[in-house]
């Protein structure tokens, strides 16, 4: 019996590693596409990365780090081995899921004069965007005082990084967090390196009553 479970465990991890793994939706941020509570499956044998893909990346406690801060805590430190092993249970990543709005190398902008997110010198279509930052023509924009909090300067992407937004704009700690409002571009975007995407997201499991493919 005592083999048969572990042929089990290790048969889930090896699953988890290379072919799908699930995670939960914690927070508003992706709203209504992605809902607190959702149980997602995301795709690791999908490599590739396109503009408009919802996809789970792994950080640290900043996504500048790749891993959490060690604990000092030996229970926890041995959970996270495990973790890390098996893709089971709490580990030394983080995991955050966004929408893939800047490819590497991309110029992003927001706003044109209907309070579009620019990319390459084209507006983008976002149905899917959900209670947007406040942006009136002539009242409040990017060129009124204040400025709109949607408006952020043209960044550029670096060659190897991802520019990530939520779907739930005004609620989503994402890329452009720290440079909304803004008009210099210097320093205040934070990207997701490509090594650290762990694919994209394919499948909701939970609730049941919205199971199925999750549509970009």
């Amino acid at each position: 019996m005592g083999f048969e479970i572990l042929i089990a465990v290790l048969a889930v991890a090896l699953i988890q590693t290379f072919v799908a793994k699930p995670f939960g939706v914690p927070s508003q941020s992706m709203e209504q596409t992605l809902r607190i509570g959702d149980r997602i499956i995301v795709n690791r044998t999908n490599s590739t990365v396109d503009r408009g893909d919802i996809v789970v990346f792994s950080h640290g406690a900043t996504w500048q780090d790749a891993e959490l801060p060690e604990s000092p805590n030996p229970f926890v430190k041995a959970a996270r081995k495990v973790g890390d092993l098996t893709g089971i249970g709490p580990s030394n990543t983080a995991y955050t899921v966004k929408r893939v709005i800047g490819l590497p190398d991309d110029q992003v902008m927001c706003c044109d004069e209907d309070g579009r997110v620019v990319v390459n010198g084209e507006p983008l279509v976002e149905p899917y965007v959900y209670q947007d930052h406040t942006f009136r023509a002539t009242e409040l924009t990017c060129d009124t005082t204040p400025r709109s909090s949607r408006c952020f300067p043209e960044i550029r992407v670096p060659t190897d990084r991802l520019l990530v937004l939520g779907d739930h704009r005004s609620q989503s700690a994402d890329s452009v967090v720290n440079c909304r409002g803004g008009t210099v571009a210097q320093g205040c975007a934070r990207f997701v390196p490509l090594n650290r995407v762990v694919g994209p997201v394919v499948f909701r499991i939970w609730p049941l009553e919205t199971f199925g493919r999750v549509n970009n």
